[in-house]
């Protein structure tokens, strides 16, 4: 509100009495929000549980120290399967990806009315799914293993690398774009020459992230029977080798540093 004329009782204040009101009931439903979550949280917790939590984690730990190191020979091939599953899911994912951007970004649709909704729903529908449920249905379709891991990746990470993608898109510079269309060049050749040249370095900067990514998510796929480090993860944890569990750990965390300080030089060569 203004500040008060002179002999208007009207005084300045922070907010109108309308949002006010929409504030206290903002805090309302926060606080009844959070009493709910509490409730349905309180319902299964058995809380003695959670009172010896401590010192079950202390004797978990202690169990696993020392790492058994000799375990390592027998992670060097699931540790590749990982890294396989890593890349060959991240190419996958950039080579449907790309169309889909494409399709989906407003300046190089052809379509608004279906093939734009139609990319939309794919890139939403990737990315609603998280990489583990992809894991437990592919492993049902096309049986456990590396195959079912490739996919799995491949299919969650479509929807990350065409929403950036096609939001890179949408934000190029159209001068490029307008020069090109003048000289009469086809669609195609103003998609060549015009509009790729300026969303490649983003597109490589986008598969590179993703691939780091992916290497954490591959890494527990095997958990659900798609490959990989995580089957050898699954099978220490269920005969309780606590020493291989934190040898696998090591590694797993290993190959992640590594995977960072890839991608962080090559994204940084790129920009």
């Amino acid at each position: 509100m203004p500040l008060a004329r002179p002999g208007d009782r009207r005084s300045w204040r922070h907010r109108t009495p309308r949002a006010r009101l929409l504030l206290w009931f903002g805090w309302l439903a926060l606080v009844a929000l959070t009493v709910f979550a509490w409730e349905v949280m309180n319902r299964d917790t058995i809380w003695a549980f959670v009172a010896d939590a401590p010192r079950q984690a202390a004797d978990i730990g202690a169990r696993m120290v020392p790492p058994r190191w000799s375990y390592l020979n027998e992670l060097v091939w699931p540790l590749w399967e990982t890294i396989t599953i890593a890349t060959l899911g991240t190419l996958l994912a950039v080579l449907l990806a790309v169309p889909i951007a494409f399709c989906a970004a407003r300046t190089t649709t052809p379509s608004f009315v279906l093939i734009r909704p139609l990319a939309l729903l794919v890139i939403v529908g990737s990315r609603s799914i998280n990489s583990l449920i992809w894991g437990l249905l592919l492993v049902v379709v096309v049986g456990p293993g590396i195959l079912a891991g490739i996919l799995a990746i491949a299919l969650r990470s479509i929807g990350f690398i065409g929403k950036l993608l096609y939001e890179a898109i949408e934000e190029i510079d159209l001068a490029p774009v307008e020069a090109v269309t003048a000289t009469g060049a086809s669609r195609l050749q103003i998609l060549d020459y015009a509009i790729v040249p300026q969303v490649l370095p983003t597109l490589v900067g986008i598969s590179v992230f993703r691939w780091d990514i992916n290497i954490r998510e591959s890494t527990v796929l095997g958990l659900v029977g798609a490959g990989g480090i995580g089957l050898k993860l699954e099978a220490s944890l269920n005969m309780l080798a606590w020493p291989q569990v934190t040898t696998i750990l090591i590694v797993i965390l290993a190959t992640v540093l590594v995977s960072e300080w890839v991608s962080a030089r090559i994204r940084h060569a790129i920009i």
